[in-house]
């Protein structure tokens, strides 16, 4: 399987919370990003989070949908986020949401890692793309 690395730009807003939600802690965001590199792509997603009293814990859930180009290949797909922070140590789970794949992206599965570095967010993306079924 190939794995593709990149940069790319986030821009997360807050959002309102029914009244149910925002009274249990929750906080939910906007995601609009730009991935550049061999993922050419934007994506739009949402993200729900929460925070512990303990300092430097928390979660999130997050979907995002990608359109555009991967390795030359058009198409979206989604991808799945479930992050933790136990005490300041993360953990972090992305992957291509099953059977997402539209157009020559069809089949598509894998798993994105992300890196921050010196406040740059960076990509290794590794992915297999099989025939549809």
């Amino acid at each position: 399987m190939p794995t593709i690395s990149g940069v790319f730009d986030v821009k997360i807003s807050p959002e309102t919370l029914s009244d149910t939600a925002a009274q249990s802690g929750l906080g939910r965001l906007s995601l609009d990003k730009r991935y550049h590199g061999a993922l050419d792509a934007r994506a739009q997603g949402e993200m729900l989070s929460a925070r512990a009293a303990v300092s430097g814990s928390a979660g999130y859930v997050a979907l995002e949908r990608v359109e555009g180009t991967l390795d030359g290949r058009h198409g979206s797909f989604y991808l799945q986020h479930s992050g933790s922070m136990t005490r300041g140590a993360p953990a972090l789970s992305v992957t291509v949401v099953p059977d997402t794949g539209t157009e020559q992206l069809q089949g598509l599965s894998g798993s994105l890692a992300i890196r921050i570095e010196e406040g740059k967010h960076y990509y290794d993306f590794t992915y297999d793309l099989t025939e549809a079924p």
